[in-house]
């Protein structure tokens, strides 16, 4: 129990950014949280966050504790509820968002199958390139692609996510092929809008700098310009089919393209590692069954193969 109560601590101050705001949603002295991390730390043998007057900065060790954290805390609650429910149905209105060429290929296409087996729930879908405030707009669940911001949001990873910069042959053959990432600055590229989700720019691997960084990369974003941009990426799809430019695109929408000769990938030896696609949503002491029963069975249909090519 020393150790749940210690990792419930740990995500709370990391999801709420101090001391003191964990220990008030708690009711308790923040000497008690200081005390919490302390132990889990001391116990861990790792440094998981350094902590200021004015800050908390998580640790590499942290980061990636958080999310582990963070995933048994919700498979703990899952299981409690499990029991606790007691055959109780689902019910209420359940309110997600996800990112609109996404979701039109792989989450609309479960919500009526959700539904099918759970009658008693109701179902609002928006469907959105902008990130969505999902606490401040009432959401219960919101299905995000690539790296997550930084938030008081819970995630859960659903699967992970590969992003490649392709354009049409044609294209390539009149313009040319970048040979570094620094080379788009040639190009018409086809980017989404600013008041959409891609904040950070396109990520590459690129090989580090400085000593000792041999045979070592490091993740770079760049925000490559052009003469079209918009703030849904279906229009940048097709755009890109069309020839008007590169762009930078996920594999779930543009592999088969790729198979077909539609589309060629550049750049690939500085494709970044996949990221993920996540459930996130509120942090909440109960997780209302209806939620949880919808992330469940979206990670049972991504985790199979023959639904992404269905969804294709």
């Amino acid at each position: 129990m020393d150790k749940l109560k210690q990792m419930e601590t740990f995500a709370s101050v990391a999801t709420r950014g101090s001391l003191t705001a964990a220990a008030r949603a708690e009711g308790v002295a923040p000497a008690i949280i200081g005390r919490r991390l302390d132990a889990l730390e001391s116990r861990l043998g790792v440094k998981l966050m350094v902590r200021t007057t004015r800050r908390i900065t998580l640790t590499h060790e942290g980061s990636a504790f958080l999310e582990d954290c963070q995933r048994l805390l919700v498979d703990f609650a899952n299981a409690e509820a499990s029991v606790s429910a007691g055959g109780v149905k689902a019910s209420g209105h359940l309110r997600l968002t996800a990112p609109a060429g996404f979701g039109r290929r792989h989450v609309a296409p479960l919500v009526p199958r959700f539904r099918e087996l759970h009658a008693e729930v109701t179902i609002s879908l928006n469907l959105s390139d902008r990130v969505v405030d999902v606490a401040g707009e009432a959401y219960d669940c919101a299905v995000r692609v690539g790296d997550l911001p930084d938030s008081s949001l819970v995630s859960v990873r659903l699967a992970e996510n590969r992003r490649l910069c392709v354009a049409t042959p044609r294209y390539l053959q009149q313009r040319g092929r970048p040979e570094v990432p620094a080379d788009l600055a040639k190009f018409d590229c086809l980017t989404l809008s600013s008041d959409a989700s891609q904040t950070r720019g396109w990520a590459f691997s690129v090989p580090a700098q400085g000593a000792g960084a041999e045979g070592e990369t490091s993740i770079v974003h760049l925000r490559p310009g052009g003469p079209l941009d918009c703030s849904d990426g279906q229009v940048l799809h097709e755009w890109c089919l069309a020839g008007y430019g590169i762009a930078w695109r996920s594999t779930w929408e543009v592999e088969q393209d790729i198979a077909a000769g539609r589309l060629e990938t550049v750049l690939d030896t500085y494709a970044a590692p996949p990221n993920g696609i996540y459930a996130v949503f509120p942090q909440r002491k109960h997780l209302a069954l209806r939620v949880r029963l919808w992330i469940d069975f979206l990670k049972h249909h991504y985790a199979q193969t023959d639904f992404w090519q269905e969804g294709d």
